[in-house]
């Protein structure tokens, strides 16, 4: 772990040997910029987009000089190894106990310490039973309308998670989660873009429908965002960025 901290009073603190801060304290990309992405999925599967993931991301953060390391084992959640790690993303994780109590152990103690993490979609239906996992999360699905278009409002457009994500309106063809409660209700939860129930069937959350948000509170950046289902989606230039943006954020390289 390294710090330093910002001109702006920002503290620039993040995990990995390739974790540098510059001479006024702003963070700087390194060589060996690394995320890992977890796959393990024990309850609904979405391989088609998994595999549809892979090559988008590689492509895409390679030009954020970041390297993505895929992965569907467990084992990999040791202190020693999320060193190696700016952030951890959830990509279309599922199912409870994907990780051992020593995995859970590891992923706490590096977001805590500064790691960032990202969810994607079906993260929202994992480890239902940790409590550090709903820190992280905020809130679990309670269901979804089946897949269709709807409108995506950005309630937060200039936010660094959304750059080159397009402004009013983004129309989107998903599947819509619904859920648990609404993140807004958690102090230090900033709520970054909601769907529009008006504009398709099947929403239970009313007139605000959280969709992505963010936070700081657990000293590591987290993201979670509810769009993805389909594999498609990693064909949409705006999605990709999506996506993109948010791994800039949670890693510390965007402020």
């Amino acid at each position: 772990m390294r710090s330093c901290v910002a001109t702006l009073g920002v503290l620039c603190s993040l995990t990995g040997a390739g974790a540098a801060c510059g001479d006024d304290g702003m963070m700087m990309m390194t060589p060996d910029d690394r995320v890992l992405v977890y796959t393990r999925a024990d309850g609904v599967r979405h391989d088609e987009a998994v595999a549809a993931a892979q090559p988008a991301l590689m492509a895409r953060l390679a030009m954020e000089k970041v390297t993505p390391d895929f992965t569907e084992d467990p084992a990999q959640f040791t202190q020693e190894n999320l060193e190696r790690y700016r952030a951890v993303i959830f990509l279309y994780t599922s199912g409870d106990n994907i990780l051992d109590d020593a995995g859970k152990a590891a992923l706490e103690q590096f977001v805590r310490h500064g790691g960032g993490w990202l969810g994607v979609h079906s993260a929202a239906e994992t480890e239902t039973m940790w409590p550090f996992y709903k820190s992280m999360l905020v809130s679990y699905s309670a269901g979804v309308a089946a897949p269709q278009p709807a409108k995506v409002t950005l309630a937060l457009a200039g936010h660094a998670a959304l750059r080159n994500v397009p402004d009013q309106p983004w129309m989107v063809s998903d599947e819509w989660y619904n859920f648990t409660s609404n993140p807004r209700s958690v102090l230090g939860v900033d709520v970054l873009a909601t769907v529009d129930e008006t504009t398709y069937t099947g929403g239970t959350m009313g007139t605000d429908h959280p969709i992505i948000w963010v936070q700081e509170r657990l000293i590591g950046r987290t993201l979670y965002t509810g769009l993805g289902h389909g594999a498609e989606r990693w064909q949409e230039p705006a999605f990709v960025e999506h996506i993109a943006s948010g791994v800039r954020w949670v890693t510390g390289l965007a402020l």
